[in-house]
């Protein structure tokens, strides 16, 4: 806990970028996924004895946490906290939020202007019902 800050501080010198994330999800939440868990067979597997495990010790890895960030939240380096109840959105604000953070030149090419196709001489498309198509379910 006492040098992990300075040797943060000597990698952003060093010019690191350095982000760290914590993706915090509410209790009720956390409750809700693990009994999900326990009746959705495509989901079940997901549940290891280490994940019931951690399940009782959800307040203590919370003290931790709370413990890990007063001594590693440093101006140089500090935790951004994801909400995650939701973790498409917590994804996607992730994802915005590090694009903000890391520099970089912009390289969109100019636009094109497309020349018009060739026509096509003597082709013709074979009828569609000679064709076998992978069934449209979406």
């Amino acid at each position: 806990m006492q040098t992990c800050p300075e040797f943060e501080r000597m990698l952003v010198r060093a010019g690191i970028v350095l982000l760290k994330y914590w993706f915090s999800v509410s209790d009720e939440e956390q409750e809700r996924r693990f009994q999900s868990r326990t009746t959705d067979p495509a989901r079940r597997w997901k549940l290891s004895p280490m994940d019931l495990e951690s399940r009782d010790r959800w307040v203590e890895y919370s003290q931790a946490k709370d413990v890990m960030f007063s001594h590693t939240n440093i101006p140089e380096a500090p935790w951004f906290t994801v909400e995650a109840d939701d973790k498409k959105r917590a994804r996607l604000n992730c994802i915005n939020h590090l694009l903000s953070k890391i520099p970089y030149i912009d390289m969109t090419p100019e636009p094109l202007e497309l020349p018009s196709r060739k026509a096509a001489h003597n082709y013709v498309r074979p009828p569609r019902n000679e064709q076998f198509f992978v069934p449209k379910l979406y």
